[in-house]
């Protein structure tokens, strides 16, 4: 159980607690709910873009990091379809150092034509090195495309093509930042040794007196339900086959999406796994098979990937997958099966809430989905999975209509 308060200032910026007496240590999370899917699909690649511009100093921190080091702390950013994270842990004592740090970026930071200059240089660089210059690297934005016609997860987070980075102007830059990072546009997330009413009087004093802006609202459109099986084939410079299939499946918030989970644990969670054993140890159809979910906060994909064996022909490891998935349509999966995927599970889940860098990441993730809550409900939830469940989603989601095939051949 993870206990929290919770605040919300007047500016709009939402506050999440978790006080931990166990550690010396505090994680400082400051959640943007700014994503690729937050982009103009003319323009992509912006949100990514910042991640990178927001450690380019800001009017009273013209060095971001050099703060954080003195104060012994690390910080560090990520950012995907539906949000940007900024990250900071250090000794509690230096907590300061981390609010002062991040209120001043997102009120005055160095957006100007140098920093811009500088950075664009770096994402277009990153761009080329992971994905027009590594085998494999542009197979999110083949999937993307083909599987999503309408939402802006039709590109990945790095954007649809390097162009989009390259010809941006300061202008359009500097408009992003003031639309999207904005108090009321934000969960700061903190998790250490701190009394919640201190880290509320703390952020108070730090960031109260930033002006909210306008509300950003949804603006794109969800994507129709997929009627048409598809199959792609792509010849690339790659060393070997990649095959993959690509299911549609229920937003973050769905009860589906737990099933689902537990359905991609039951094919590929380890050496148990049904693909583990059936696929590449009985069979020796593949060197290499894997069932995962994107967990994006919009209906997002039931994926499953795989390396057939040389001598294994398309049509043959498609037909193997798919033979496995008829199984669990069919409900053929013991108690004991489906208890073992459970605890695994459950045993992640728990593990995760020992680092108080994951809690403070978590705490702001499901205050963004709208259910703070959601954190301890968790394990309950998939505990809650049953064969019937698995069955009746399986059965919506494993068809031939709601797939699309992707192979990736090496060149001739």
């Amino acid at each position: 159980m993870i206990n929290y308060e919770r605040k919300v200032l007047k500016n709009g910026l939402r506050v999440v607690v978790h006080e931990d007496e166990s550690t010396p240590l505090v994680a400082v999370n400051l959640l943007y709910m700014v994503g690729s899917r937050n982009e103009n699909p003319e323009k992509t690649g912006f949100a990514h873009l910042f991640e990178h511009l927001m450690f380019s100093g800001s009017a009273n921190a013209p060095d971001f990091d050099e703060p954080i080091q003195i104060a012994g702390g690390e910080s560090n950013a990520f950012t995907n379809n539906d949000s940007t994270n900024f990250y900071e842990i250090l000794p509690i004592d230096n907590i300061e150092t981390a609010l002062w740090l991040e209120s001043d970026r997102m009120k005055y930071l160095i957006c100007d034509k140098e920093a811009f200059e500088i950075q664009q240089k770096v994402v277009v660089e990153e761009f080329k090195e992971t994905t027009l210059n590594q085998p494999y690297g542009d197979v999110w934005h083949t999937i993307s495309a083909q599987v999503y016609k309408k939402h802006p997860y039709n590109w990945p987070t790095i954007g649809k093509i390097p162009e989009h980075i390259e010809n941006a102007q300061i202008e359009e830059v500097q408009e992003f930042y003031k639309k999207y990072y904005l108090p009321n546009n934000a969960i700061l997330s903190i998790a250490g040794n701190i009394k919640p009413q201190e880290a509320f009087r703390l952020v108070e004093k730090w960031f109260g007196d930033i002006k909210s802006g306008e509300q950003v609202l949804p603006s794109w459109l969800m994507e129709d339900p997929q009627t048409e099986y598809n199959r792609i084939i792509k010849y690339a410079d790659v060393p070997l086959r990649s095959i993959y299939l690509c299911f549609h499946m229920e937003d973050r918030m769905s009860y589906d999406f737990y099933v689902c989970d537990v359905i991609s644990d039951i094919l590929s969670g380890g050496r148990s796994s049904r693909f583990y054993q059936r696929l590449f140890k009985e069979k020796e159809l593949f060197n290499f098979t894997e069932a995962y979910i994107t967990g994006t906060i919009d209906p997002g994909l039931f994926l499953i990937e795989g390396k057939p064996a040389e001598e294994v022909d398309n049509d043959k490891a498609f037909e193997a997958i798919w033979a496995e998935l008829e199984e669990i349509k069919a409900g053929k999966i013991d108690a004991e099966e489906l208890q073992k995927v459970k605890n695994k599970i459950e045993s992640s889940l728990v593990y995760s809430e020992v680092n108080v860098l994951n809690k403070a990441i978590n705490i702001a993730y499901f205050e963004m989905v709208g259910d703070v809550e959601l954190i301890n409900k968790q394990s309950d939830l998939y505990q809650q999975v049953t064969v019937e469940d698995i069955v009746k989603v399986a059965n919506k989601i494993f068809t031939r209509q709601n797939c699309t095939e992707f192979v990736y051949m090496p060149e001739k």
